[in-house]
């Protein structure tokens, strides 16, 4: 079949290199794509946010299934559009409606949907533009640490956490007064802190059956040892060493089994990935946040360790089909690196040269990039992304590092201890 990939970053890479794997996929378009997407099929220069042209490209092309990466689109409407129109209606998509995309799209509406089918979360309240008086009155009256979210989209940046009253009062006034993150900072929640550690749980559900796919952990914080400000993901690890059998159990059913019910229940049909941001508190799972889409840089450990057609298992999802299907495992690490522009997440330079020696270590996946007069430059903040496989943490995090060693450019950075923190609990996993 022919299929379209909607995105450009290092997640539609890695879900590129996997559709193509499958023999299901004979023609595999993305839109827009990246410098390495070209590598596994055809780039096409056209937005995610141009229905219109995606809806003709389809018609053109003969695209039976239609995969949508990042979130935008899929809060934009992109599938309520497909379904309006009688050329595009009957083309399969993965990725929910604008109803179901609110998961992602309003932090306050994924949190009412917790707590109307008992899904265990933080308890938080919410706070509109006009109300950072009450957003503080309310700080006054409880315990920090702070946690404050925009209630948009906010590319992966719109939480803060404030150790002190002091700060957390700062971060109240910019983001309802001063509209740190745009509008998605028009309404924030004010939640409580919960002390644990975190992971990612990604579902694939046709809106009454669902597969889980295997769970990782990212780096989120620009600097070794979990410093500096928030980024789009420093990298991920794949298994997480303390999401034992029992845990991911109490996953199954006190979260899982829950929100597609909740979903189901409340007239949503959704078709497609749920990523599932958790803590594990004193081993009892609570959702931090969801995801109408899968993760970056999470995706890229995920597929390198799904050894089923993952084709079959899209094709099932979107076309309500998921009944008795299964997800075969790869029981190897996987950890993924970001390599990202000097300066990231704040202002950098792009258009860098990169030059790639040897990449046999380690897989990469291209996020930022671009291809300038023959020559692969810098085209973004998160530039690639290297991971590595292994029989233990120990093999992958050395054959991520050894791929990186291969590649350069001026301002290049890294973190240099993903997955370190999880190496001394590798005997937890049972």
């Amino acid at each position: 079949m022919n299929i379209l990939l909607i995105g450009n970053g290092g997640r539609e890479h890695a879900l590129a290199w996997k559709i193509k794997q499958s023999p299901l996929c004979s023609k595999l378009l993305i839109a827009p794509g990246n410098a390495g997407t070209s590598g596994v099929g055809e780039n096409v220069e056209i937005s995610v946010f141009e229905f219109a042209a995606l809806g003709n490209l389809c018609n053109e092309r003969k695209v039976e299934l239609v995969v949508v990466g990042p979130e935008g689109p899929l809060v934009k409407g992109i599938r309520d559009y497909f379904a309006a129109d009688p050329y595009l209606k009957n083309i399969l998509m993965v990725g929910p409606g604008k109803d179901g995309a609110q998961l992602e799209g309003s932090k306050d509406f994924s949190k009412q949907f917790m707590h109307r089918n008992g899904v265990p979360t933080a308890g938080a309240r919410t706070f509109l533009s006009y109300q950072s008086d009450e957003a503080i009155s309310y700080l006054r009256s409880i315990r920090p640490p702070y946690v404050l979210k925009a209630d948009g989209l906010a590319a992966g940046k719109g939480v803060i956490i404030a150790t002190n009253l002091g700060e957390a009062e700062q971060a109240v006034r910019e983001m309802l007064e001063e509209k740190k993150f745009g509008e998605a900072s028009a309404r924030i929640l004010v939640e409580q802190f919960l002390d644990g550690i975190e992971l990612s749980v990604f579902v694939l559900t046709d809106g009454k059956d669902y597969v889980i796919l295997p769970e990782a952990k990212d780096y989120k914080r620009i600097g070794d040892n979990d410093t500096g400000p928030n980024t789009g993901g420093m990298g991920a690890v794949s298994p997480v060493v303390f999401a034992s059998r029992d845990f991911m159990r109490k996953v199954e059913q006190l979260v899982v089994i829950p929100t597609v019910n909740g979903l189901k229940k409340e007239g949503i049909d959704y078709r497609g990935f749920i990523f599932i941001g958790l803590m594990n508190v004193k081993g009892q799972p609570y959702v931090i946040e969801y995801n109408a889409r899968m993760g970056d840089p999470e995706t890229q450990v995920v597929m390198t360790r799904i050894d089923s057609d993952f084709v079959e298992l899209l094709v099932a999802a979107a076309g309500g089909k998921l009944a008795g299907k299964s997800v075969k495992v790869s029981p190897t690490y996987a950890v993924t690196a970001s390599l990202v522009s000097g300066g990231y997440p704040g202002d950098y330079a792009k258009g860098k040269v990169i030059t790639i020696s040897d990449n046999s270590r380690a897989q990469i996946f291209h996020a930022g990039t671009a291809m300038h007069k023959g020559h692969l430059v810098t085209d973004g903040g998160r530039v690639l992304s290297v991971t590595g496989k292994g029989a233990t943490l120990a093999e992958a995090r050395k054959n991520v590092y050894d791929g990186i060693s291969a590649i350069q450019w001026d301002g290049l950075y890294f973190r240099k201890d993903i997955g370190l923190d999880l190496q001394t609990m590798e005997g937890l996993v049972t």
